[in-house]
């Protein structure tokens, strides 16, 4: 079974994220968008062979503090962290390769 989305209440704040350390993805979408469904099996296929990386995964929508703080504005929407600072982002991935390639950046 899939990992679920984050609720507002749920998600960590923007100080939060930013004063994480070490690797974080984080996935911002839905449960009901078609993109991240179709994408779930690609992310966690991705992350399966970097077990270092922290996943994070936030229900997005309007007036969403932090997704908008990420200037997200399609889903899924994956930003690529190191010690809380972005150091890459992916719009709806269609391959496992795609996220492999933004988790080296």
């Amino acid at each position: 079974m899939p990992t679920p989305y984050l609720s507002e209440v749920e998600a960590p704040s923007r100080a939060e994220v930013d004063a994480l350390r070490g690797l974080t993805v984080i996935e911002f979408g839905t449960e009901w968008c078609g993109h991240c469904r179709a994408a779930q099996i690609l992310i966690a296929q991705a992350l399966s062979e970097q077990p270092q990386w922290r996943h994070l995964k936030v229900e997005d929508g309007p007036g969403r503090a932090l997704g908008r703080s990420y200037q997200v504005k399609r889903w899924p929407t994956l930003i690529i962290l190191r010690d809380g600072q972005v150091i890459d982002r992916l719009v709806r991935p269609t391959a496992a390769q795609d996220v492999l390639n933004a988790l080296h950046a």
